[in-house]
């Protein structure tokens, strides 16, 4: 279900940015940095529109007419960009999904929009996997899941460590693709991993 948003009003949160600015050792004030505080406000929507959004809603419209198909559907390099919640620093990526279907299947734009539902707020990739994976199990009861994500963090290329060209990849299994070797190899297969391309 998607979150109440906090009774923060949009005047504290732009405040909130100037006193950001100030401690950066900026002026506020100055010319170029005036319509910062709304900017930002604005970004902040944009970026984590995913709490005012329930992703399960996106996978209750299903199809069943699909002429007896009950192999493996996967959709590749599904672009996302979310935040690290540890530094609020930007994670770029993409995640390669597919499911093994029961008796129903779902439209491939909504697992995108999943995908975005739980990437647009603050993350840790671990639990992004994992959120995509247990939605589409939950909803769609498909025979298995699986979801890989792969992902640049600024957290470490632009800070810390700066350790840039590094990406992480993480996987989630669900049923069959848990249970059955071949099943994943398959998934795997599809999706290339010796060749995805970077985020």
């Amino acid at each position: 279900m998607p979150n109440p948003r906090p009774k923060v009003s949009r005047r504290a949160a732009e405040n909130a940015v100037r006193t950001l600015l100030r401690w950066a050792g900026e002026d506020p004030r100055r010319e170029g940095l005036q319509d910062t505080p709304q900017r930002v406000v604005d970004a902040y929507r944009d970026w984590f529109s995913g709490y005012q959004i329930d992703p399960a809603a996106y996978l209750r419209r299903t199809f069943e007419e699909v002429g007896g198909y009950d192999e493996l559907i996967v959709l590749r390099d599904i672009s996302f960009e979310s935040h690290c919640e540890h530094h609020m620093a930007p994670i770029i990526g993409r995640v390669h999904v597919g499911y093994l279907p029961d008796s129903k299947v779902v439209g491939i734009s909504k697992l995108a929009r999943v995908v975005d539902g739980y990437a647009r707020r603050f993350q840790v990739q671990e639990k992004l996997t994992a959120q995509i994976a247990n939605c589409i199990t939950d909803v769609l009861k498909p025979r298995g899941v699986g979801v890989v994500v792969s992902a640049v963090h600024q957290c470490m290329t632009t800070r810390g460590v700066h350790k840039r060209d590094v990406s992480m990849v993480t996987s989630r299994m669900t049923g069959v693709f848990r249970s059955d070797a071949r099943t994943r190899a398959e998934f795997l297969r599809f999706i290339d991993m010796s060749g995805t391309k970077e985020p």
